[in-house]
């Protein structure tokens, strides 16, 4: 009994030896719960002023959160702002739930692009397979610059490109930050058989053809050229009289006579108004790129037909006859052609 005593009172961590004698006695005393280090927090604080919603409740206030967020659309153009930048990617901010992220890569022509900076980005979607929000700076540049290719070929505005490269039939041109074909066609008013020479070049252009399905452009040098030709011909047309005297040069000669070209107006000299004297082709006489003065025999304003003389230009041989030859004289002469008359 003394050891029991001592147990109880000096040693009451130390469990009692359950015995049948006292296993009756421990049954019958009640257990008191443990208490933990939060049992006398009032937890029913939290059911203080708060109301419980139920699920329709919740998902109109669901509603009324998300609308506190720019609404997106795919494809749709926004403004976004740089939140954040590493080694590989761009962070935009573009007031979505959610920021996106872009490729460095799509940043190559601003390098000193830094936090606070707001570009143009596309929504290429709200929310891929992961839910991330995917942004697009390439794709709104694209349809950006697809815009003002529309806009100019409307107009017929003159707008610059840079040639980038050759290609199968033609040269590839960059305009507005999107690539264009110009054809090799289209290059010159004059065949073009070596296209190198243009790479790299920065020149004019006219947008004369889009397809609108597949986004896709032809550019034209060559109908600027054609546009001052014509700028030229009508102002030559306006000031031509008969009887003028214009500088030419030979642009083609043919068995009948040869193409004049008078400063972006062609004219035609006629084989028999080339010479007073008997030729059999005009090459007799003319050379090609020969620069002459000829002079305009007649014109149709609206063919924008040139008739041309050379001959014109020199006294007829019978105005100009030795003294020594006069009626009845008898003179030795060269026999050069016989006719049936």
């Amino acid at each position: 009994m003394f050891e029991k005593f001592i147990q109880k009172h000096l040693n009451a961590d130390v469990p009692e030896p359950a015995t049948a004698d006292n296993a009756e006695a421990t049954a019958a005393i009640p257990k008191e719960p443990v208490q933990t280090a939060h049992d006398d927090f009032d937890w029913s604080v939290d059911k203080r002023n708060v109301t419980s919603y139920n699920k329709d409740e919740k998902e109109k206030y669901d509603k009324v959160y998300e609308n506190t967020f720019v609404q997106l659309n795919d494809g749709e153009l926004m403004k976004g702002t740089v939140v954040g930048l590493t080694k590989t990617d761009v962070v935009l901010n573009i007031g979505f739930k959610s920021d996106g992220l872009i490729s460095l890569n799509e940043f190559r022509d601003i390098p000193n692009l830094k936090v606070g900076d707001e570009v143009e980005v596309m929504v290429v979607e709200k929310e891929d397979r992961e839910g991330h929000l995917n942004l697009s700076r390439r794709q709104a540049r694209i349809t950006r610059a697809w815009e003002k290719i529309v806009e100019v070929h409307k107009t017929g505005e003159v707008i610059q490109g840079i040639v980038t490269s050759k290609t199968k039939g033609g040269l590839i041109v960059d305009v507005f930050g999107m690539e264009t074909f110009l054809p090799g066609s289209q290059i010159d008013v004059k065949p073009v058989t070596d296209y190198d020479q243009f790479v790299g070049k920065t020149m004019e252009f006219k947008v004369v053809k889009i397809n609108e399905t597949i986004k896709n452009a032809v550019v034209s040098h060559k109908a600027l050229i054609e546009s001052d030709i014509e700028a030229q011909r009508a102002e030559i047309m306006s000031k031509l009289e008969k009887g003028q005297v214009l500088e030419g040069t030979v642009k083609n000669i043919t068995d009948f006579g040869a193409f004049m070209d008078l400063g972006g107006l062609d004219g035609l000299l006629y084989i028999t108004d080339i010479s007073w004297g008997r030729i059999s082709h005009p090459g007799e006489v003319l050379k090609m790129d020969q620069k002459v003065n000829v002079v305009v025999l007649d014109f149709d304003d609206e063919k924008k037909r040139i008739s041309l003389g050379l001959k014109q230009l020199t006294p007829h041989p019978w105005d100009v006859l030795p003294e020594n030859i006069a009626e009845g004289n008898i003179v030795k002469g060269k026999v050069v052609n016989i006719e049936d008359y």
